[in-house]
């Protein structure tokens, strides 16, 4: 059974809102198939990374990158996990007050350097969620659990 891992950094209601929307659109019938896991990412693992078939993370930008909390993620399993990982999906939400360009610029060099293929654009909310962004994270959810299936 393939398995996504959704890490997240989720300290305010509207990135809840975005992770459990990320989590309904992996997680329905069709997808039955996926396992989806999901982690904080001062909880995510090596293993965790290594045992996923794909991924999605979830942040707030914060004074203009990642938070730190998902900055340690990528920099506890970058190494052990540089050369198991390559080609794997991967999927991205970022929440902002007003800017979000840095914490996706920061995540996609990561990915880049971890070998991960993007399968769907990045969901990005600047200020409040609307009903565009929830369906838009819902989709992300949906197409990175379905990429596991092929």
């Amino acid at each position: 059974m393939p398995r996504l891992l959704v890490v997240h950094h989720t300290p305010s209601p509207t990135l809840d809102t975005m992770l459990r929307c990320v989590l309904d659109g992996a997680g329905q019938a069709e997808l039955a198939e996926v396992e989806v896991q999901h982690r904080p990412a001062l909880g995510a693992t090596v293993t965790d990374v290594l045992e996923a078939d794909g991924y999605i993370v979830g942040t707030p930008a914060n004074l203009g990158y990642m938070s730190g909390a998902l900055k340690h993620f990528f920099d506890t399993i970058y190494y052990p996990c540089l050369t198991s990982t390559i080609g794997r999906p991967w999927g991205l939400y970022v929440h902002g007050n007003d800017d979000v360009d840095g914490a996706v610029t920061a995540a996609r060099k990561i990915v880049t350097g971890l070998g991960w293929k993007a399968v769907s654009e990045p969901v990005l909310c600047t200020g409040e969620i609307t009903s565009h962004d929830r369906e838009a994270c819902w989709e992300l959810g949906a197409v990175v659990a379905a990429s596991l299936l092929d």
